[in-house]
């Protein structure tokens, strides 16, 4: 059983299963993460649009994930985007009218390398490769010193907060999340999508769009593993501080060793691993 068609998805979808305990089957409802398609385009200044990327999502703060999408690839810079809307073009069925968003640039739509090649993202994984290295170095520099110390204790405590905060999750148990933390350990804003990625770019256009970049003095806590596009992402954002329940790739911690980035892994209980900037951990 899916959602009724010409309808708007939401964040989860009722089905039917049959649950086996045992011996005994019972037949019963259940809730599971909604993955659907979300097509980005860029409004062109003769009326047309052009499509920068496909990826799949679970529906809910679409405009925040369009908008951190393109700001995490270098496609756009905070202030550019004018305004961001479904698609309501006439040669789309109405079904997919909620999973195509159109992007109004203030000025004409950039000639950047990152459009030269055409996006198709996963739930699963950002995009990566050699031209995106290229671009990220020409594009993005070392964080700066900040004097930002956090307490074991606060670290250790982000986990337990992220999923507290974790609405659909809690219904499905198939979603990652994204939480941006002080380096106190105050909540400031988490979002959930099946992609890790998915959920960093919702967090990055919900800053970019209501003018809180960069994120400096902030923390990226992520319910999965810290790869390479979680890093891009939020060196792009300047958050200075990652952390990951699970492990950082190698070329994660290379990111963050090169751009002065502090990395986290593993955290969880009370403990966790450093990959990159101690300095910013304040240990006895």
């Amino acid at each position: 059983m899916g959602k009724p068609p010409n309808t708007r998805p939401g964040p989860s979808t009722r089905t039917r299963v049959r649950r086996l305990t045992g011996a005994v089957a019972v037949d019963r409802r259940d809730d599971l993460a909604t993955e659907e398609p979300l097509e980005v385009r860029l409004a062109t200044p003769g009326g047309g649009h052009r499509t920068v990327a496909i990826t799949m999502r679970t529906p809910g703060h679409d405009f925040e994930l369009a908008a951190g999408f393109l700001l995490g690839e270098g496609v756009v810079r905070p202030g550019d985007i004018a305004s961001i809307a479904y698609c309501t073009d006439e040669d789309l069925p109405p079904a997919a009218r909620y999973n195509t968003v159109t992007v109004r640039l203030r000025g004409p739509v950039p000639e950047l390398p990152a459009l030269d090649r055409h996006f198709v993202t996963s739930s699963a994984c950002g995009v990566c490769g050699a031209a995106g290295l290229d671009n990220l170095h020409e594009r993005c520099r070392p964080l700066p010193e900040d004097g930002l110390r956090i307490t074991p204790k606060i670290l250790y405590g982000l986990p337990d907060a992220l999923r507290r905060a974790q609405g659909v999750f809690g219904k499905t148990g198939g979603l990652h999340a994204a939480g941006l933390f002080t380096a106190e350990g105050a909540r400031v804003a988490v979002r959930e999508d099946v992609g890790r990625h998915n959920a960093v770019d919702k967090l990055v256009g919900w800053a970019g769009l209501s003018e809180r970049l960069p994120l400096s003095g902030h923390m990226l806590m992520v319910s999965g593993r810290a790869g390479y596009e979680i890093l891009q992402k939020a060196l792009a954002a300047g958050i200075p501080t990652v952390c990951a329940v699970s492990a950082p790739s190698s070329l994660a911690v290379d990111l963050a060793r090169e751009f002065g980035m502090t990395l986290v892994g593993f955290l969880r209980g009370e403990g966790c691993n450093v990959y990159a900037g101690q300095e910013r951990i304040s240990v006895e």
